[in-house]
């Protein structure tokens, strides 16, 4: 297994630190956490660098590019703040990669190259206030009428709502029970009958937008139909790679907390002598560093995988599952490093733990993740009804 980066992700990766320094990063997270408003201005910059729909269609505006590379490109954002990296993340390992790897040639025209260029973004519809760890419970569902599909039912937390100009819904055709009768649509912003409620405040993520989403016989073309009753299996392939990129978010943000703490530890002075000097402070930091490689490993790991049309639901949900642990642990022992100046509104650490939080509750909580391992390891499914 070669663990180097090719000569074209290195290239890449240097001139995203280059984009942090010219565009000020490091500020401009700061004032997404305040404000909780993202500068909108900055899509059109990333278009330019071909970092929207790295991984998406070449005949559509994409790159087609491995999903190694896009998750490389995430982590690297992730450092400043996950909201920088939110864009490159959205268009490259979320609901834009399912249309443009199953959607029909008319989708893939309408919203790829909008994508692409900044103009248009797609959000994922999945949990709902009865569904969440356990998807094929949905209650959303599509009814055939009139020669279209009308659309009804509530959706929670749902990231980008009330800002994307798409939603891939994921949603039961027809009332049939289990995952055999869940597929998704595609809706578009302004549909009649499709409205949202009140933006969320959260503890971290400031500056994502997220609200419930209310669908009230919202008319659907049957030419929307992304994935059709009976292909569960295909939104979980592709939110296996979304999970990857949720754990490259882990990734950047506990490597920006190391690199804070990694500075300040070499700079401050006690006792006469740099704090880096002490060795109960080498013992934590070879502990960062070693919970970090690992983690980085195991989800380039299934990044690679996913990256050749192959994700595999346990190197995902494994990656994922250790990633969104180890940065509540590395972030947690960086803001302890820094003392007084970690919990500080002045320095970045308070606001990374803050967002560390996040990971583990959106895209499949721990106890899940682990349940996925554990039915891999033992060659079955385990029933939670039971």
């Amino acid at each position: 297994m070669d663990f180097s980066l090719s000569k074209e992700q290195a290239m890449l990766l240097e001139s995203l630190r280059d984009m942090g320094k010219r565009e000020n990063f490091k500020e401009l997270a700061v004032e997404i956490d305040k404000t909780g408003e993202f500068p909108h201005e900055l899509m059109k910059k990333y278009a330019q660098m071909d970092l929207l729909g790295m991984t998406l269609s070449a005949e559509h505006g994409g790159a087609d590019m491995d999903a190694l590379t896009a998750i490389l490109a995430i982590e690297e954002l992730a450092k400043f703040s996950p909201m920088i990296a939110a864009p490159v993340f959205e268009s490259n390992v979320g609901p834009a990669r399912v249309i443009s790897l199953f959607g029909t040639e008319e989708q893939k025209k309408a919203v790829i190259p909008g994508v692409c260029s900044g103009d248009l973004s797609v959000s994922v519809c999945m949990t709902e206030p009865q569904a969440g760890s356990d998807l094929t419970s949905l209650d959303t569902n599509v009814e055939e009428k009139d020669g279209h599909y009308v659309l009804n039912g509530t959706k929670v937390f749902i990231t980008g709502g009330g800002m994307a100009s798409h939603y891939l819904v994921y949603t039961r055709f027809e009332g049939i029970k289990g995952h055999k009768g869940i597929g998704a649509v595609l809706v578009e912003s302004g549909a009649e009958g499709f409205t949202f409620g009140k933006q969320e405040v959260f503890l971290g993520l400031r500056g994502m937008p997220s609200c419930a989403l209310y669908f009230d016989n919202v008319k659907i073309p049957k030419e929307n139909v992304v994935i059709k009753a009976g292909d569960f299996g295909k939104l979980m392939l592709a939110f296996d790679i979304e999970r990857c990129g949720n754990a490259a978010m882990c990734l950047g943000t506990a490597g920006g907390a190391f690199e804070e703490a990694r500075r300040y530890a070499m700079e401050r002075q006690a006792f006469g002598r740099p704090i880096c000097e002490f060795q109960g402070l080498q013992f934590t930091f070879a502990d960062m560093a070693m919970k970090l490689d690992a983690a980085r490993l195991l989800v380039y790991r299934a990044a690679s995988g996913a990256g050749q049309g192959l994700p595999s639901i346990y190197e995902a949900s494994m990656g994922k599952c250790y990633a969104n642990e180890m940065v509540k642990e590395v972030t947690d022992a960086a803001l302890q490093i820094l003392g007084g100046y970690g919990y500080s509104t002045d320095y970045p650490l308070e606001r990374m733990v803050r967002d560390a939080r996040a990971w583990q509750v959106a895209g499949g909580s721990l106890q899940m993740l682990r349940v996925t391992i554990a039915s891999v390891l033992f060659g079955r499914r385990f029933n939670q009804r039971a």
